[in-house]
């Protein structure tokens, strides 16, 4: 038994190692994306022709990396637990101007996040601030706190809803009264954002 004890040692002293070198190139304010396996978040993957399929921005909060998301609620996780979700895939993306990512912005960005904590998830995909979902939270506090868009605002109509899965998942959620002039941002679109660089994929 000694040499298992070892072995396990050795292989969460490896992990630990794997985890500290992903963030070590983190910066506050980062975006991370990931692939999520729920039905929906495989229709949002077809409608929009992205991977990505959730968002969520980048902070430090007691000396840990944590992730503020819009789930149920809008909450803070942390970056262990947010990566574990996927098998450790992920995206991490960085304004190429990250100078304008000043501490008097990250600040901001917090206390703008604040302002949505254990606000409802808009699983509607509404523009309203009463709910909210993952992109939008990111893409609100961007535009609050630095005057860019990171992504372009467009339709539901504009976005790819001909697969049969996105067809079922829309009849449940909206029967015959589909918001298709409702404007939206995805996770993909922001993920393809010209504003933004990949510091790193997992």
């Amino acid at each position: 038994m000694p040499a298992l004890k070892h072995l396990i040692a050795f292989a969460a002293s490896l992990i630990s190692t794997v985890v500290f070198s992903q963030k070590k190139d983190l910066r506050e304010g980062d975006i991370i994306f990931q692939t999520n396996i729920s039905p929906q978040c495989k229709a949002i993957e077809l409608a929009t022709h992205s991977k990505f399929s959730h968002c969520g921005l980048l902070f430090m909060e007691n000396g840990r990396w944590m992730v503020f998301e819009a789930v149920q609620p809008v909450s803070v996780t942390t970056f262990e637990e947010w990566t574990m979700r996927n098998n450790r895939h992920y995206a991490v993306k960085r304004l190429k101007a990250d100078s304008l990512i000043t501490p008097d912005v990250i600040t901001s960005m917090k206390e703008e996040g604040k302002k949505y904590l254990g606000k409802d998830y808009d699983s509607y995909f509404g523009w309203s601030d009463e709910r909210i979902y993952c992109s939008e939270l990111v893409w609100k506090i961007y535009h609050s706190t630095t005057g860019l868009e990171v992504g372009q605002l467009k339709p539901m109509r504009e976005y790819d809803l001909s697969h049969p899965l996105v067809k079922a998942t829309m009849k449940e959620r909206y029967g015959n009264n589909i918001p298709l002039d409702e404007k939206m941002v995805s996770p993909g679109v922001i993920y393809e954002s010209p504003l933004l660089i990949t510091v790193t994929e997992q």
